[in-house]
Order: structure tokens, then C-alpha cells, then sequence
């Protein structure tokens, strides 16, 4: 038994194989979405929310739908994770009902609680430490309008959970990261340090350094979900990195835009970027879906449902 809680949990093959299945997934479902039916047929999801989502939520949804099986939406109401009931309480119940558990949680340390204790796969929906579907997402929207290895991504803002999985992520597979952050919002050294072991990475405090050269111009909000008090000072430190069309002068030419949404239009990102033909940010929402559905076939499906890596190659983006 597998759990997905980190970028960390997935080898370098690992990494291939699941872009790999993504695209064969996506391709799969416009041209035979009867086969693709019968990947997890009967098997069910349980999807533990402590915050809400539109895209995790839609996308976990209905790629268990499209794979055949069935996800169940449990509300921070219905649950109470570790307050009506223990967090090992609740992995236990639902290990004995589910064939595996998808939680979006506000502490690490919850979602780490429920793979101690569940029997069934553990999937990381979002901690505040990392956010491994999205980067997945993140990383086949780079594959397919670009390619991977080779290619320079660079992050403007808060060194926070999305930083942490899109350069491990990007480390594992190739692909250049440059990330610039404020004083004292960087990216945790422990992620730095890991990344920097894989692949070739750089923190800078320049947001035209990071951009210089760039494949692709990724942002994120400047305030996340839970850090409400801190908005004010936050709105004072990040203006400097926001993804704008000065800025995007000193990627290349032709480099996309990307932004896990929502976006904070006018803060992170104007309207004139975010609505530019660089802009590829619907396309990598969609690809939630598809990221998502290769890590549920990763986890939920059989030996026989499973494609190795070597019989689906990552092949150059088109």
C-alpha cells in the first residue's frame, strides 16, 4: 500500500510514470471513456474537507465518476477531524468502508495522523506544507505545452506550500526552478535542501533574476487561506512580485503564465496577463482532473490496472 502525501513519496520514475498515465488518461478519455470506466470500478474515495475547494473538490469528484468508482464529500461539519472525533478514530472507520481517503487539511501533521492510521491509501488534497495534485497538474501543463527537462519554471511570492511540491517536483524531473520571495517568506530550507539534491534550484530575492530566461511564470496568492491576519502587511511586502507585463519582458518570448487559482486579479497577477495568450492557467485547472485520475489509478487500481513505466513512456510534448 501506497499513500501520496508528499513529492517526496514519488522516485523520479514515479514522477514520469504519472505525467505519462495523465496524458494517456486525458487522450483516453476523449477517444474511449466506456474502457476507462472500468478502471476503478466499485471502488470508492472518501474526501475529508477542513477547507473548502472548488477545483479539489470538482476533480477528485469526477475522476472517480469517469474511472468508474464512486467519491463520497465529507464537510468539516460532518467530520470534525480531531475534535468530534480523533483523527486515528476516523482512519480506521473510513478504512473499513473506503478503498482509500483524499484529505484537504489546514496542518500537515493531520493528513501524516490518518495515513498512520489508515489501512487504505492516504492522498495529500493540501496541507500547509505541500500540495503534491497540484504540481503534478502544474507539471503536465508545463510537458504539454513545452516539455520538461531542460526547461526553466520560475515562482514569484511566498515560498509556501505550492512552492514546496512544484520544486521538489520540478527537481525530480528535469526541470530548471528559480523562485523569488520577500525577506522572510522563503521556501523552508528542509524543501530547499531536498530539491537542491535532485535538480538545480535557486531562491533569490530579485523577481526579475527568477524570470530571466523563463519556460514558464507561475504565481500564487499573496495571502493564503488561514493567514487572514496577516493580509495588510502581506499586501505591503509582495506588490514587488507581482506577474505583470513588465515583468514577463524578461521571460522568453513565448513563455506561459501559470496560477493555481483563484486568483487575486489586480494583486498577484493583472488581468492583462492573466487573460494574455501566454496564459495557459484554465488548461492547468483542467489538468487537475487528469493529475488526479493518474494518482487514483496509481493508488486504488490493481497490479493489472497499473501501467508500468517502461510500457508508457513520457514521450516529447507534441
Amino acid at each position: 500500500m501506497r499513500d501520496f502525501l508528499s513529492i517526496n513519496d514519488l522516485s523520479p520514475d514515479d514522477a514520469q510514470y504519472l505525467i505519462a498515465e495523465a496524458v494517456r488518461l486525458k487522450r483516453e478519455l476523449r477517444d474511449n471513456p466506456a474502457r476507462q470506466r472500468l478502471a476503478l470500478e466499485g471502488r470508492t474515495l472518501a474526501l475529508v474537507f477542513e477547507k473548502p475547494s472548488l477545483r479539489t473538490r470538482v476533480s477528485f469528484d469526477i475522476g472517480m465518476y469517469q474511472l468508474g468508482g464512486h467519491a463520497v464529500y465529507l464537510s468539516p461539519a460532518e467530520i470534525g477531524l480531531g475534535q468530534r472525533e480523533s483523527v486515528g478514530d476516523i482512519a480506521r472507520v473510513l478504512s473499513r468502508m473506503c478503498n482509500g481517503i483524499m484529505a484537504r487539511v489546514f496542518d500537515h501533521a493531520t493528513v501524516t495522523g490518518l495515513a498512520e492510521y489508515a489501512t487504505v491509501p492516504v492522498i495529500n488534497g493540501l496541507s500547509d506544507l505541500e500540495h503534491p495534485c497540484q504540481a503534478l497538474a502544474d507539471l503536465l501543463t508545463l510537458h504539454e505545452h513545452k516539455g520538461l527537462a531542460g526547461h526553466k519554471m520560475a515562482y514569484l511570492g511566498d515560498g509556501n506550500n505550492i512552492c514546496h511540491s512544484l520544486m521538489l517536483l520540478c527537481a525530480k524531473l528535469g526541470v530548471r526552478f528559480a523562485a523569488a520571495t520577500p525577506e522572510g517568506y522563503e521556501p523552508l530550507p528542509e524543501f530547499v535542501h531536498a530539491a537542491k539534491e535532485l535538480g538545480e534550484v535557486e531562491i533569490v530575492r530579485d523577481p526579475k533574476a527568477a524570470v530571466q530566461d523563463a519556460d514558464a511564470v507561475y504565481t500564487d496568492v499573496w495571502t493564503s487561506m488561514g493567514q487572514e491576519a496577516e493580509t495588510a502587511k502581506r499586501n505591503e511586502v509582495f506588490p514587488a512580485y507581482q506577474v505583470n507585463a513588465e515583468l514577463m519582458r524578461y521571460a522568453k518570448p513565448d513563455a506561459i503564465v501559470l496560477h493555481d487559482l483563484p486568483a487575486h486579479r489586480g494583486e498577484e497577477i493583472t488581468d492583462e496577463v492573466m487573460d494574455s495568450p501566454q496564459s495557459v492557467i484554465f488548461d492547468q485547472a483542467e489538468n487537475r482532473l487528469h493529475a488526479q485520475k493518474a494518482v487514483l489509478v496509481w493508488l486504488l487500481g490493481t497490479d493489472a490496472e497499473r501501467l508500468s513505466f517502461a510500457d508508457t513512456p513520457l514521450a516529447p510534448s507534441a
